[in-house]
This record gives C-alpha cells, sequence and structure tokens, in this order.
C-alpha cells in the first residue's frame, strides 16, 4: 500500500514539475521571432479587441506560438489592449510582449514637418505618420470653432505650426496634437523674439507670411535677411510688395520658374502686385532660420532685387527703380538666352 501512495506521489510530483516547466516556458522562454529582424513595430488601433491583436499578430508572424501567448494573457489577465504604436524586439518573452500592450508601454513618434506648401499638405503629412486619417484631423482643425477658439482663420492657420521635429505617440488625438504644436508655437516666441516682434511693429502670423515670401525667394541663409529687409522698406512705404512668389501660388502653378504679364493679372489677395501690403497668410511653411531672418532682418536702403545670372541663387540688390530696370533686363535676357519661358 505505502509504494502504490509513494509511486502515486512521484507521478504527481513528475506532472506537477513537467506543467510547471511547460508553464516557465511559455510565459519566459522566448517567443517572438522577426527573421533576421532586431525590431518591428505593431501598431494597435484605438478600439481594437483582443481578438483583432491576436489576428494582428497571427498575420505579422511575430508570434511562433500563439497557444502560448494566450494562456500568459489568461494568466496575466490580460484582455484590453491599449491602443499605440509598439517596439517588438526579437526574442522577447510572453511575459514581456503581454506586460508592454497591457501596460501601453508605447514607442513614441518623431514628427518632422517643414517645407509645406499649405495646410492641407502638413495635414496630409500629419496623418501620414499617426493614426488619424487626414479627413478626421481636416475636420477637426478647419472647423470654425476650433479655428476661432485658436485665433486663426483657414488662411492664416498655418502661421501655428513651428517646423521642428516632435515626439509624440501614435494614437495622439487631434485635440492633443494641435494643443501640444500650440504649445510649441508659443514657446517658440521667446522674450527675445517678442521684442523683436515689437520693434518690428508685426504681428507673429505677419512676421511668418513675410518669411514664407522670403523662404521662397532665396535660399541663401546669408541672404534671407537683406531680402527680409527689402520687403520692409516697402512695407513701411506703403509701397506694393510686388513678389513673384505670391503670384505663383496665386496661381496654384508650383512649377512656374518664369512669372509672365499674364500670370500677374491675376486677381486673387495673393497677388503683390494688385494688393498691397502682406497676403492674407503665408504661401508656405518658413524655415525657422527665415522667421528669425525676417526678425532680425537687415537695414538698408534698397527697395529691388533681382536674380543674379550665374546660377549662384543670389540676387542683386538696387535703391532705384533705374538700377533695378537694369539688373532686370539682364536676368530676362538671361532667361531668353537659357530658354526659360515659363
Amino acid at each position: 500500500m505505502l509504494r502504490k501512495v509513494l509511486l502515486v506521489l512521484f507521478l504527481v510530483i513528475i506532472v506537477g514539475a513537467v506543467v510547471a516547466g511547460y508553464a516557465y516556458k511559455a510565459i519566459f522562454n522566448p517567443n517572438v521571432n522577426l527573421k533576421g529582424q532586431d525590431s518591428a513595430l505593431l501598431h494597435v488601433k484605438t478600439g481594437s479587441s483582443y481578438e483583432a491583436l491576436k489576428n494582428t499578430l497571427v498575420d505579422s508572424s511575430f508570434v511562433e506560438d500563439m497557444q502560448s501567448f494566450e494562456r500568459v494573457s489568461a494568466l496575466m489577465k490580460f484582455s484590453k489592449p491599449k491602443a499605440g504604436q509598439y517596439l517588438i524586439k526579437n526574442g522577447m518573452s510572453n511575459k514581456e510582449l503581454v506586460s508592454m500592450l497591457r501596460s501601453g508601454r508605447q514607442k513614441p513618434i518623431d514628427l518632422t514637418f517643414n517645407n509645406m506648401r499649405t495646410i492641407d499638405d502638413l495635414i496630409g503629412h500629419l496623418s501620414s505618420k499617426l493614426e488619424l486619417d487626414s479627413a478626421s484631423l481636416s475636420n477637426y482643425l478647419l472647423d470654425k470653432k476650433v479655428l476661432d477658439k485658436l485665433g486663426y482663420n483657414k488662411l492664416d492657420i498655418l502661421t501655428l505650426f513651428i517646423p521642428n521635429t516632435y515626439q509624440f505617440f501614435w494614437n495622439t488625438s487631434p485635440e492633443k496634437l494641435i494643443a501640444r504644436l500650440k504649445k510649441e508655437h508659443d514657446k517658440f516666441y521667446t522674450k527675445d523674439r517678442e521684442q523683436k516682434l515689437a520693434a518690428l511693429g508685426l504681428n507673429k502670423k505677419e512676421v511668418y507670411t513675410l518669411a514664407s515670401i522670403v523662404q521662397k525667394e532665396t535660399l541663401v541663409g546669408d541672404e534671407k535677411p537683406t531680402v527680409a529687409g527689402v520687403y520692409i522698406n516697402r512695407l513701411k512705404r506703403g509701397q506694393l510688395l510686388q513678389a513673384d512668389p505670391t503670384v505663383v501660388y496665386a496661381n496654384g502653378d508650383f512649377g512656374l520658374r518664369r512669372v509672365l504679364n499674364k500670370h500677374l493679372a491675376i486677381d486673387s489677395p495673393y497677388n503683390t502686385y494688385k494688393y498691397a501690403g502682406l497676403p492674407p497668410g503665408p504661401i508656405c511653411m518658413p524655415d525657422v532660420s527665415t522667421i528669425d531672418a525676417v526678425l532680425n532682418y537687415k537695414k538698408h536702403k534698397y527697395l529691388y532685387f533681382c536674380a543674379n545670372t550665374d546660377n549662384s541663387g543670389r540676387h542683386v540688390f538696387a535703391r532705384t527703380l533705374i538700377e533695378h530696370n537694369r539688373n532686370a533686363n539682364k536676368y530676362r535676357a538671361y532667361l531668353n538666352k537659357s530658354r526659360i519661358y515659363k
């Protein structure tokens, strides 16, 4: 009898050891195989169920043994995944994977934007990096109530966005996205920049808009303050800005290399050959360096400038119309010789 009891006890111990060993293996052994990759990204959409998560893991082939993953999930009482972008590492155990997904420990996104032409371009770019679709973000941002609350309109809303790299979670809501970028906008205008704004006599939207024109006039960094100075001189005198980039924007043909009389004839508030002052909004997203070039514009007496004919990207500046016309004629001759007619 004793022998039978001992045998049963021995079998129980053996079975228990096997079960414990299997449980240990299921919990702690590697179960993520990325097939040669060190890491990969897993996206869990907002509102995803546990079943949807399992399907995503199956489709991605990240997990080798789904049964053990499900057992560990049940053991750790994991049934409601949190939305987000997760960094999955090769060799992760079920415990590590479940712990990350259950806690919502996401990998932030480095969201970079610059050189956007329009607000629609920016919305498209942002939505391509985040869970947000472009329609939802556009409907939120361009809603009149939201614009009124922010203090912008559809024509100047681009001035809210200071180009840079910002960290966000993939599933950030439109409300949190815009609130954060508004905060970054306000932070950008330091006490020093605020003082320069006041001395210039322009507000933030106007400086951004002027910077957008300078941005499209020249990419030569040390020339930007000089170009900005020309436009500021014209604004102070009440002269038309006569900025070709605003005409290009008004015509909507961003591939134009030569502005002709037919382009100048367009009736648009962005046509600074027809309407005095700055246009109603920016014609692109300027670099931070260009915004600062406007705030630190060079004081001089130039009222005109024209592209140089040496292909350097630089310009020649003039104080008088006579001098400018001479420079402009040289440039037109260069365009004709180069067969650039539009």
